[in-house]
């Protein structure tokens, strides 16, 4: 491909300068701009590129993407959150320290959330977008870590795209968590010490203790890492700005789902006011993320190359489906303290 000739198609070069790696075009656009993210999501394949306004003038900007891709910091992030995962879950089984039963639930919990990336990263990679990895967050929570994460660079070449990639991670995602909540309620697990702390069930989980006639109060701590895939799932799923739910409603919707997303924090702080009223407890885990919906909803969507062609209605049907599985994985009260 002549860089060059592709750009000249759909701009006017006036300026071109090299700083390091980087690539520098002063240009005029000469394309509508459906034309010109497609050109981005083309050099997108080969380059890291950026299109900015610089003191009045349009600069594109074209880095060359090492190919040699370093793997060392995603397996020091797996270990640390294997280790942070593991303390956490050795302190459910009771007064006395268990490792294994700590090494049981981090690799539930890695699992499921593992598998909610790596269906981000398959449904990526169908599409030929570049993507890394998950990079696992360790850190001091209650489950001993924030979750993981993959990184895209590039612009992602259609609403289908777009779609596909938002909506594989909460549907693989509630599999994996399925999968491990059948596991844990098969395990024996017997409480040692009276709880302090109680975790609301969303519908999906009644459903399986349902199905599974499970009669015990507690669970083992492996089900409650599908618990915590369930949750996550949810929240993941909010239609708002860069989360699954704001992906798969912008695919579905276009530029319109954006006015839901305006609306949404308001929910979220409207249900928090709510529950803090009728149960008088502050349920703090509503207001947050309210005002995590509230930054995101402030931020327009990054448009695809291919804005124009809408989904096909196997594909609005699946996204139906996949908001029908997030409110399944609603839990009202997270959370509540005795």
């Amino acid at each position: 491909m002549n860089v060059r000739e592709e750009i000249e198609k759909h701009f006017r070069i006036y300026g071109e300068e090299k700083i390091g790696k980087t690539v520098r075009f002063y240009v005029v656009p000469l394309s509508p701009e459906s034309e010109i993210r497609k050109l981005l999501h083309l050099l997108s394949q080969s380059y890291e590129v950026g299109l900015r306004y610089q003191y009045g003038e349009m600069v594109l900007e074209l880095k060359e993407i090492e190919r040699k891709e370093s793997y060392l910091t995603n397996i020091i992030l797996f270990i640390a959150t294997l280790i942070t995962t593991t303390a956490v879950g050795s302190t459910f089984y009771g007064e006395k320290i268990n490792l294994a039963g700590g090494l049981m639930f981090s690799l539930a919990i890695m699992f499921v959330l593992g598998s909610h990336e790596m269906g981000h990263y398959f449904a990526a990679r169908r599409w030929k977008m570049k993507t890394s990895l998950p990079y696992f967050i360790p850190f001091p929570t209650i489950i001993g870590t924030l979750g993981a994460v993959i990184r895209h660079r590039g612009v992602i070449p259609s609403r289908k795209a777009l779609f596909d990639v938002g909506v594989s991670g909460p549907i693989t995602g509630i599999i994996a968590s399925v999968i491990v909540v059948l596991i844990g309620l098969q395990l024996p697990f017997e409480l040692t010490s009276e709880p302090t702390i109680y975790i609301g069930t969303p519908p999906i989980f009644d459903a399986i203790l349902y199905l599974t006639n499970y009669q015990k109060e507690a669970i083992h701590p492996v089900a409650f890492a599908g618990w915590v895939g369930f949750f996550v799932t949810f929240l993941n799923m909010i239609p708002v700005g860069q989360l699954d739910g704001g992906h798969v409603l912008r695919a579905m919707l276009g530029e319109a789902s954006e006015k839901i997303s305006r609306v949404v924090p308001f929910l979220l702080f409207a249900y928090g006011f709510f529950l803090m009223m009728q149960l008088n407890q502050p349920n703090t885990i509503w207001f947050f993320w309210g005002f995590i919906s509230l930054f995101f909803s402030m931020q327009r969507h990054p448009k695809p190359a291919d804005d124009e062609t809408p989904l096909d209605l196997k594909r609005y049907a699946v996204g139906v489906i996949a908001f029908i599985l997030a409110l399944l994985c609603f839990t009202p009260v997270p959370f509540y303290v005795t």
